[in-house]
């Protein structure tokens, strides 16, 4: 992770990124899994994409490296809220997501250092419970940095699914509002994806 930070930033196109680990047992919680890595890559087009994923040395001395990759390509619907003080996704579309169709979202925080203890009492067990849900297809939980800069990526057969859990589930709507009355967070950043395709194996399974 450290040693891709300079040909990243000067890979043509990309205008923000993110590498981050990832929760042990493909979950959400305090120890890492040391063999799993996520690329989170805004473009500023989808043919800059493609040249990087196809030509760019970095990617290819991924995929030397990896026994696996999955790589999605996704649209965004809806973001907001910011990440490192900007906001990385340029929702250039008003149009409404099909409620049948696979969608993404993306949940990121920078936790308040003396709200930690509240944050993995709470949260994490709540994340954790987002890979049980009803109509999630895949969800994994991410770390910039060890504890403090945490963020969640999950894939749902459908936004309809989505937001039944997001939106009916009691645990969930109570950890949301604890998050806002204590005022957990630093900086956030929420962000729903139309999923566009994807390719690859997650886990050993075509996701």
């Amino acid at each position: 992770m450290g040693t891709a930070q300079a040909p990243l930033k000067r890979a043509v196109g990309l205008r923000f990124f993110k590498l981050a680990g990832t929760g042990a047992d493909g979950g959400f919680g305090v120890w890492p899994n040391l063999q799993r890595y996520v690329l989170m890559a805004a473009w500023e087009s989808a043919e800059a994409a493609e040249d990087f994923f196809a030509t760019h040395p970095q990617w290819k001395a991924y995929q030397e490296r990896s026994t696996e990759i999955w790589t999605a390509r996704l649209q965004p619907l809806k973001a907001h809220g910011l990440w490192d003080g900007v906001q990385p996704f340029d929702v250039a579309t008003t149009e409404m997501p099909d409620l049948d169709g696979p969608v993404a979202v993306l949940t990121r925080a920078s936790i308040r250092l003396r709200k930690t203890p509240r944050f993995w009492r709470y949260v994490a067990p709540t994340s954790a419970a987002v890979a049980h849900a009803p109509g999630v297809v895949a969800s994994i939980g991410l770390g910039e940095l060890p504890i403090v800069r945490q963020a969640t990526f999950s894939m749902w057969e459908s936004a309809r699914a989505m937001q039944q859990y997001a939106y009916r589930d009691a645990t969930h709507k109570k950890v949301i509002r604890r998050t806002r009355q204590e005022q957990w967070y630093g900086e956030e950043l929420f962000a729903r994806f139309r999923v566009l395709s994807s390719e690859g194996t997650w886990d050993g399974r075509t996701v």
